[in-house]
C-alpha cells in the first residue's frame, strides 16, 4: 500500500484539526449519520431575495422525486435566467438536496440563476441506475418547464460535488445519448466517476482516518452497485467507463491533490480533450476531498469557489429574451 502523501494545505490542516474523521462505513454507522439534522437551509436564504418552490415530479417508476426550485426575487425580468440544476454529494448514501447548496446559491446571487437541486433516492435502498435516473427525470421535467420557471433552455447548467458530480457526469452522458435536454456546461466539483478504485490516489488514501477513505468509498460504491457484475454496470452510473467521450458540453472538474478522487478527476478531464472536447481541471495543493464545502471560510476555498464562478461567467451562453 502506498503511504506517501501530497501534504496538506496548511490552513486546512489546521481546520481539519478540530474535525472527528472516520475510516469506514458501515450499515450501522451510515444509519447514525442519516440521524444527524439537515443542513440549515433557512439561514443561507434569510439575507437573500429568493422564492422557494417545492415540487415532485415522477421517477420512471412512479416514485414521486423532490425538487427544490430557488429563483431570484425579481419580478421586472426581462430576459430569462441561466439554470443551475444541482446534485448533491454524500457518497450516493446519504445527504439531501439542501446538502451543500450554498455553493449553487452563490450563483443565483452572481447571475441570477434559478438553482433546482433534486432529491435522489439513496442507496442501498436504491440500486443501479435508480439515482442518475431519478436526477435525469428531474433535469427533464425542468427543460419542460423552462418557460414557467423563467429559465432560458440554452442555459442549463447541470452540476454537483462529490456523488452528486459523478451524477452529473452520468446525467450528461445520458443526455447526450438521449438527445435531450440541451445542456450548456457541466460542472463537477471532486466528483465520483469510478467504482473501480485502481488509481494512486484510491490506494493513497486508504488504511486510515479521513474526510471519504478508499474504504468509505467502497462502501458507497459496494451499495449502489447492489448485485450487479462488472460487466453490467453501466456507464451512466460509474462514468470512468465511458469509453466515448465527445459531444459533451463544456466541462469544469476540479479536485484536490490529497484526496481519493483526484487521479480518476484528472483523467476524466484528459480524456474528454482526447476525445476533442474542452474540459478545464483545477487540482488544488493540499486540498481534501471537500475542503470547500467543509471550510469555505479558508483562502484555497474562496479561490476555488471563485474560480468556478469565474468559469461559468465565461461559458455561460449570452441571454436570450424572455
Amino acid at each position: 500500500m502506498i503511504t506517501a502523501r501530497p501534504g496538506l494545505d496548511p490552513e486546512l490542516s489546521e481546520l481539519l484539526a478540530d474535525m472527528p474523521l472516520m475510516s469506514q462505513l458501515s450499515p450501522e454507522v451510515l444509519a447514525q449519520l442519516r440521524r444527524l439534522p439537515s443542513a440549515p437551509v433557512e439561514s443561507l436564504l434569510a439575507h437573500r431575495q429568493v422564492e422557494r418552490r417545492e415540487v415532485t415530479v415522477p421517477a420512471k417508476d412512479g416514485a414521486p422525486i423532490p425538487l427544490s426550485v430557488f429563483s431570484p426575487a425579481d419580478t421586472d425580468r426581462t430576459t430569462a435566467a441561466p439554470c443551475v440544476y444541482w446534485m448533491h454529494g454524500g457518497g450516493m448514501v446519504m445527504g439531501d438536496r439542501f446538502s451543500q447548496i450554498d455553493i449553487p446559491l452563490e450563483w443565483l446571487d452572481e447571475f441570477g440563476a434559478v438553482v433546482v437541486s433534486v432529491d435522489y433516492r439513496l442507496a442501498p435502498e436504491a440500486t443501479g441506475t435508480t439515482l442518475v435516473d431519478d436526477c435525469y427525470q428531474g433535469l427533464l421535467w425542468v427543460a419542460e418547464h423552462s418557460a414557467e420557471l423563467g429559465i432560458d433552455p440554452a442555459r442549463i447548467v447541470v452540476a454537483g460535488a462529490s456523488a452528486g458530480g459523478g451524477l452529473a457526469a452520468g446525467v450528461t452522458l445520458l443526455a447526450r445519448d438521449l438527445g435531450t435536454p440541451a445542456i450548456a456546461a457541466q460542472m463537477l466539483i471532486c466528483p465520483m466517476l469510478d467504482h473501480r478504485g485502481t488509481s494512486t490516489s484510491s490506494r493513497q488514501y486508504a488504511d486510515g482516518p479521513g474526510v471519504w477513505t478508499r474504504e468509505m468509498n467502497e462502501f458507497g460504491w459496494r451499495c449502489v452497485l447492489g448485485d450487479l457484475t462488472d460487466d453490467e454496470i453501466p456507464v451512466y452510473v460509474s462514468p470512468s467507463l465511458a469509453g466515448d467521450l465527445s459531444g459533451l458540453p463544456t466541462t469544469y472538474v476540479d479536485t484536490g491533490s490529497a484526496e481519493v478522487f483526484r487521479d480518476e478527476d484528472a483523467d476524466y478531464a484528459t480524456r474528454i480533450w482526447a476525445a476533442g472536447g474542452q474540459a478545464e481541471l483545477h487540482v488544488w495543493a493540499g486540498g481534501f476531498h471537500g475542503f470547500d464545502a467543509l471550510y469555505p471560510q479558508a483562502r484555497i476555498s474562496a479561490t476555488a469557489r471563485r474560480t468556478r464562478t469565474d468559469w461559468l461567467a465565461r461559458v455561460l451562453p449570452p441571454a436570450s429574451a424572455a
